[in-house]
């Protein structure tokens, strides 16, 4: 059920006028078109980012992939356009539309968008206002679309509330195809004779009484429309709710038995170049270790892993659908796999002969280093990315990150000697507790692996250290913790620069404006809303690419919000403070992160008299 008029506007008025039209036609390999009128619903996917970050997404396949298995339901997708595209739909009044079928998002059933990044949050807006839907929940009536909300940036939904009917943390498998069903459930008896629905007061409420029948049914279903925040000395007190019959606190939806959720085996190939040109498998969801910087090993919780048998199968098929030359395994630590050498073994198995690599990311710094061969085996990669994250082993055990120096240098020395020739090493800035001595062993690391590749081979390694800017965030131990201040990281990025000695080390370090923009949308509660919209209204678009960036018009909109950026990111908050995000539940729950922050508190105390470099 293409709609060919509106396909044949875009050819002959808009796509000739932007860039790289291809990312707005349709028609890749392997999509998944569906008559409307044979389908009891339709639900677009949506990633509030370019074509090429989205279709990049291993999450936006599997629930495209999932939906789309069944007969009565549709899924098709949409993307942030580009501004140039943006504004030639706006020049001809031509709707945002899903990919497959140029339907306008306003004539979907259901609308889910993955909240991946929080600078990406204008995104949203646009997407929202360009398919013709109105921006805030409350001005909705029962017509429309139902909006979704997924994704890390859920485990604090407060800032874009306003923005969505339906806010789930946690897995997206198990609940979305309930929210739809129950959708459609909720709504039809409020159809009219004529097959169209009320508008006006009576559409607002009717859809108001269909939202609250979701959000009392799904425990792991927030509609913020249902919670009144209360604040007190410029901090959130209390989130109130409305009625009595929703949840006080969200859970997340888990899914107990990952293998038994079928792998995407037919995932779209794109016309043009991504950022992951290459097949996805996810071997496992969820880490076993606690590190306290890391908000994904809390979200993600428990673990659960997928047997050998189907991840070979499930890449065999996507191989023979798709015909890539690369296979990703992912998860956030893949060596961590409990059946990871056999995995490994088998993949290279079935897919050398093939000619096709096999790419193991997330992989620990310390026994698997020492089996790069076998691991990484081809003759393709040059270059190793790790992620020590910090520099001294004692910051490491602070930050709960297992792994020692002499590992780390140890399986560098094992690279060099298999024929890589750089490496990329991942460290933070800006970590409570974070002392000189710190910054001085990031550069003392960097350039002692550039000299073990000298050892090696007779000229200094390359080596990146890739410095990011630390923003404590939601449901980790470090979410008490004020983030460092703009001076700061100033003065850090320059003290690393200064004290690098070797020509092939590198350091390049996070821009701090998108950090701080960053502390401020991800620590925000419900008045943040108001400063992104100011945001957007004034310009912002794919402020994730630093090249669209404005950080001025970002901080003039946070002050015009009145956000006291002092308090919402640099004061710390005390262990018994409401926290704007405390109503979304995680696994172990808050006594454990509390737990873990009083032993943070303790250990950084003990280190905070070190003077000396390891």
């Amino acid at each position: 059920m293409i709609n060919h008029q509106r396909r044949q506007q875009l050819e002959s008025r808009v796509w000739p006028h932007v860039q790289t039209p291809a990312q707005y036609v349709g028609g890749e390999r392997n999509i998944v078109v569906k008559d409307h009128s044979k389908v009891r619903g339709k639900l677009c996917l949506g990633f509030p980012d370019a074509y090429t970050i989205g279709m990049s997404h291993h999450g936006l396949q599997v629930l495209y992939s999932l939906i789309n298995r069944r007969d009565d339901w549709c899924a098709e997708r949409v993307f942030t356009p580009w501004p140039d595209m943006e504004q030639q739909l706006r020049e001809h009044n031509i709707p945002l539309y899903s990919l497959e079928t140029f339907t306008a998002l306003s004539d979907f059933d259901v609308i889910g968008l993955s909240l991946q990044y929080e600078i990406s949050s204008p995104n949203v807006l646009t997407m929202i206002d360009l398919g013709g839907i109105p921006l805030e929940s409350c001005d909705r009536t029962i017509g429309d679309p139902l909006l979704v909300a997924g994704g890390p940036c859920c485990q604090n939904p407060e800032p874009m509330a306003d923005y969505f009917d339906v806010m789930i943390t946690g897995d997206g498998e198990p609940v979305l195809p309930k929210i739809c069903d129950m959708w459609l459930e909720l709504r039809e008896p409020y159809r009219q004779a004529d097959g169209t629905f009320a508008s006006g007061p009576e559409g607002k409420r009717q859809r108001e009484e269909a939202l609250a029948n979701i959000a009392k049914s799904l425990d792991c279903a927030y509609v913020p429309r249902f919670y009144e925040p209360e604040y007190a000395d410029g901090r959130i007190a209390a989130l109130n709710r409305t009625r009595n019959d929703v949840p006080e606190t969200i859970a997340p939806s888990v899914i107990s038995d990952l293998d038994s959720i079928p792998l995407p085996t037919s995932p779209i190939v794109p016309y043009i170049e991504c950022v992951h040109d290459r097949i996805a498998v996810e071997i496992m969801r969820g880490c076993p270790h606690l590190c306290r910087f890391c908000q994904s090993t809390v979200i993600k919780r428990p673990l659960r892993v997928r047997e050998v048998d189907t991840i070979v199968q499930g890449a065999l098929e996507s191989y023979k659908n798709t015909g890539y030359n690369e296979i990703s395994i992912l998860s956030l630590s893949s060596s961590d796999y409990p059946h990871f050498e056999p995995l490994v073994l088998k993949l290279h198995e079935v897919f050398k002969p093939l000619g096709v690599n096999i790419s193991v990311p997330s992989l620990r710094v310390n026994e698997q280093l020492r089996t790069l061969p076998i691991l990484l085996g081809s003759d393709r990669r040059r270059s190793m990315t790790l992620a020590p994250e910090v520099a001294r082993d004692d910051m490491r055990e602070q930050i709960r990150k297992k792994i020692k120096n002499s590992d780390l240098i140890e399986g560098t020395r094992v690279a060099f000697r298999n024929g890589f020739d750089s490496i990329k090493l991942y460290f933070m800035c800006g970590l409570p507790g974070e002392r000189p001595v710190d910054l001085d062993g990031i550069i003392d690391l960097a350039e002692k692996i550039a000299t073990v590749g000298k050892e090696e081979t007779g000229r200094y390694a390359r080596v990146t250290a890739s410095v990011s800017n630390f923003v404590p965030k939601a449901h980790t131990p470090y979410q008490w913790n004020g983030m460092q201040h703009r001076e700061y990281f100033r003065w850090a990025h320059s003290y690393l620069r200064k004290r690098c000695r070797i020509r092939s080390v590198t350091v390049k370090c996070h821009a701090i404006e998108t950090s701080l923009l960053e502390g401020v949308l991800s620590r925000g509660d419900r008045r943040t809303g108001k400063a992104i919209r100011l945001a957007w209204q004034r310009g912002a678009r794919m402020d994730g690419w630093t090249e669209y960036l404005d950080a001025d018009r970002w901080w003039t909109a946070i002050a015009d919000a009145d956000i006291d950026v002092e308090q919402q990111v640099h004061q710390k908050y005390e262990l018994m403070d409401k926290l704007p995000w405390d109503h979304v539940n995680v696994k172990f729950g808050r006594a454990y992160l509390e737990k873990e922050q009083s032993r943070a508190t303790i250990q950084l105390a003990e280190m905070a008299n070190v003077t000396d470099a390891e």
